[in-house]
């Protein structure tokens, strides 16, 4: 069925004595787009909406985007994976305000750099864990194979910038459909703005039923996919404002504090778990974190010498520009006895932006944290070649940032670091620790998962010990 006319179905069927046979008769009858006007929009029963689910495939989309679209606390789906297939091959997502200007010259040239070092590494480097890893002889030559190139793409994908392009695949209800229609269209990004129309176009269209096709069925469902809600679904003016607003304000409130200079930090943990402090302040000082690139406890020791009316001031401005019928942004999401603020690596941390039970607030992609260099490469000698182009595409980024601060944050490669807030109960602390840090993962972030139980079990002892968290110096580089 039509997911418009499936909710509605299924939302009488809650309403009324009859079965779910006698539901979807009766509203095959009757107009479902009349119910959605009155009970969703006029009444405002939004539940009915989580009734009736899509599956939408976005192609050839940036990572970034990508990143952005995943950016929903009820969201399931997958993403084309940097870490098993080859992006050699794979084209550019070009902003389209620098098209034909010489500064796509100087983007295009920054990322054929990082395509030309992905390439150069990656077959070295196979040949290297092939070496250091001979195939057991209870594995299969193909699955030997798969492994190794997989791990080898585990390195080089710190060579793809954020501008490579990738596919999507989600399953969404089309109340998590509607709200991810406007925080595209409100998006300050040009490239979401469009993927947005071109959702909201899709839900005004039949499917795509090849499978009906193959099956050998005569016709696909005639009905658009979510046609009410895609009409009324539009761009949010809170939403198009509040950052633009507190970085304004951030700028003004922290200035002459000397958080705008990482030299100013001090020592820098890759993750750290923050003592517990009061309600007020972890709301200002995670407004404060959104929009700046300093660490969280930095933000907070200049927050809880403010007045009450300072901290106040901040709140004013996050919601400001909010209408009656606005949610709150998610950094309003407070109150879990557990923070981690977390410096980890772009690709690394998209495995973990994953995680939806947690609520993270992330910091802009930025070059100012620097980029991680994997011990793979250093054990290869192969190193070298990678800090090089590292270090060049960094200034080179820089040198775009003056001409085109759009462009320049699609320029930045995985391998650069992201500061990223991460609020949890135990239950999501104790389940990332100990998932995330098995030998099948990742190193970058098993690190991070095996440090967060560290860091628990400092300040409390017995929660950290109950956690069975697998350190990172044990390996098993043939599992997958």
């Amino acid at each position: 069925m039509p997911p418009e006319k499936s909710a509605y179905a299924l939302a009488r069927y809650s309403r009324s004595p009859d079965s779910i046979e006698e539901s979807i008769r009766w509203v095959h009858g009757h107009s479902s787009e009349k119910f959605w006007e009155q009970f969703y929009f006029d009444y405002g029963h939004a539940s009915i909406a989580d009734l009736g689910h899509v599956i939408i495939c976005f192609e050839e989309i940036s990572e970034l985007a990508a990143i952005r679209l995943e950016d929903e606390p009820l969201w399931d789906g997958q993403a084309k994976s940097s870490r098993y297939q080859n992006f050699a091959s794979s084209r550019w997502f070009v902003p389209g305000q620098i098209r034909g200007s010489e500064t796509e010259a100087l983007y295009e040239g920054i990322l054929r750099s990082l395509g030309d070092v992905y390439r150069l590494l990656h077959e070295p480097l196979k040949q290297f864990l092939a070496t250091r890893e001979p195939r057991p002889e209870s594995m299969k030559q193909a699955d030997y194979d798969r492994t190794i190139a997989a791990r080898a793409f585990d390195v080089t994908r710190y060579l793809l910038p954020l501008a490579a392009k990738t596919n999507v695949g989600q399953v969404v209800s089309i109340r998590t459909l509607e709200k991810q229609i406007t925080r595209l269209l409100s998006s300050q990004l040009p490239e979401l703005r469009a993927i947005g129309e071109d959702l909201k176009d899709a839900c005004q269209r039949p499917p795509v039923n090849l499978w009906g096709e193959l099956c050998g069925q005569a016709a696909g469902l005639s009905d658009p996919l979510a046609p009410t809600l895609a009409r009324h679904a539009k761009a949010n003016t809170y939403q198009e404002l509040v950052y633009s607003d507190l970085a304004r304000h951030a700028k003004e409130a922290l200035h002459g504090t000397g958080l705008d200079q990482p030299g100013n930090w001090g020592p820098v943990e890759s993750v750290e778990l923050i003592e517990p402090h009061l309600p007020l302040d972890e709301l200002v000082a995670t407004l404060l974190y959104r929009v700046s690139q300093a660490p969280y406890r930095k933000i907070l020791e200049v927050v809880k010498e403010w007045t009450e009316k300072e901290k106040q001031a901040t709140i004013e401005v996050a919601t400001g520009q909010r209408g009656p019928y606005d949610e709150l942004i998610k950094e309003f999401r407070s109150g879990y006895a557990f923070i981690f603020d977390i410096l980890m690596d772009i690709g690394a941390w998209r495995d973990m932006h994953r995680h939806r039970r947690c609520q993270q607030v992330q910091q802009n992609f930025t070059t100012v944290h620097g980029y991680d260099v994997p011990q793979s490469l250093i054990d290869a000698g192969l190193d070298q070649e990678y800090r090089q182009a590292m270090d060049a595409v960094r200034q080179d980024i820089e040198s775009l940032r003056k001409k085109d601060q759009e462009a320049s944050l699609y320029a930045i490669p995985f391998g650069f670091k992201v500061r990223c807030l991460f609020k949890m109960d135990y239950a999501e602390a104790e389940y990332i620790s100990k998932l995330r840090s098995g030998v099948k993962g990742h190193w970058s972030y098993r690190t991070v998962a095996w440090q967060m139980k560290q860091q628990l079990a400092k300040k409390f002892p017995f929660l950290g010990e109950q956690i069975r968290a697998t350190p990172p110096d044990v390996e098993d580089a043939l599992t997958r």
